[in-house]
């Protein structure tokens, strides 16, 4: 429920508006998710929303939780649970800036802020809740407020023929909190799931680190997560690892038969490093 009237409190009757979660199904005849009806907005009432989240996570500062929704053209929702939960709970919403598109994955990093893969704009992008000027404002119905909170880094990689966004589709993201990969602590990734590969960024530098899984064709990665076996054992206590996640799995080499896999990486501080 949004208190969209700006009384203090939720009370009946509200504003409901139900929207198909996502526009992947708005041309599908057959009728489901792309189906959508909007009662009249009254400014004088409360407004019960709707957002079907496609991934979740607690942030590690406080009692926040995040998701995303595909709901075009994507949102991340900021749940705080509040002292009693669920009648103390307070959900906001924030829209994707464009020229962003449809969030997928999302992790915190140790400061608070949040991370999304953009699957259908090519972006990794990262949200700061902490530089919000305004969160009361009449913006918040929309998710439309603070897009000083926002920032967009594009992946690089050919570009889909006739537009400027590149190929590459991010399923899913992760940060590293514990500086697993050894590329620094807070390091965001994006899922590479069309270019056989995950993606590093320096957020400082907006450089990115590409870790390319030549072998077997068809490294189509869903997620990642990285683990710590043994701290005092450097780089080789520490590893990320990530699957092979289409459902195709007869296009990986090595055609009909084939199984998924899990691919481990590893990376040394040098060349030579033992």
């Amino acid at each position: 429920m949004l208190d969209t009237n700006g009384d203090g409190k939720i009370a009946r009757p509200w504003n409901v508006s139900t929207v198909g979660n996502s526009q992947l199904y708005l041309g599908d005849t057959a009728g489901g998710a792309g189906r959508q009806t909007t009662t009249p907005f009254d400014p004088a009432l409360d407004t019960l929303v709707t957002y079907s989240l496609y991934s979740v996570i607690p942030s590690p500062l406080d009692d926040t939780v995040w998701g995303v929704s595909e709901q075009f053209p994507g949102f991340l929702v900021r749940l705080q649970r509040g002292s009693n939960p669920p009648s103390s709970c307070k959900a906001q919403i924030f829209k994707v800036p464009e020229p962003g598109l449809d969030p997928r994955g999302v992790d915190v990093d140790s400061k608070g802020v949040v991370w999304t893969a953009l699957a259908a704009s090519s972006h990794l992008a990262s949200f700061d809740v902490r530089k919000c000027k305004d969160l009361n404002g009449p913006a918040k119905i929309d998710g439309s407020q603070c897009r000083e909170g926002w920032t967009l880094y594009q992946t690089k990689g050919p570009k889909l023929k006739g537009t400027d966004i590149p190929a590459d589709f991010h399923y899913y993201n992760w940060v590293d909190q514990h500086n697993v990969s050894g590329l620094g602590v807070d390091t965001p990734f994006a899922t590479g799931s069309n270019s056989d590969s995950l993606l590093a960024l320096n957020p400082r530098t907006g450089e990115w680190t590409t870790l390319r899984v030549p072998y077997p064709l068809g490294f189509y990665s869903r997620g990642m997560d990285g683990r710590i076996d043994d701290a005092r054992a450097g780089w080789k206590g520490r590893a990320l690892y990530a699957n092979y996640g289409t459902h195709f799995v007869w296009h990986i080499e090595g055609g009909k038969g084939t199984k998924g896999k899990v691919v481990k990486f590893q990376i040394r501080p040098n060349p030579l490093a033992r």
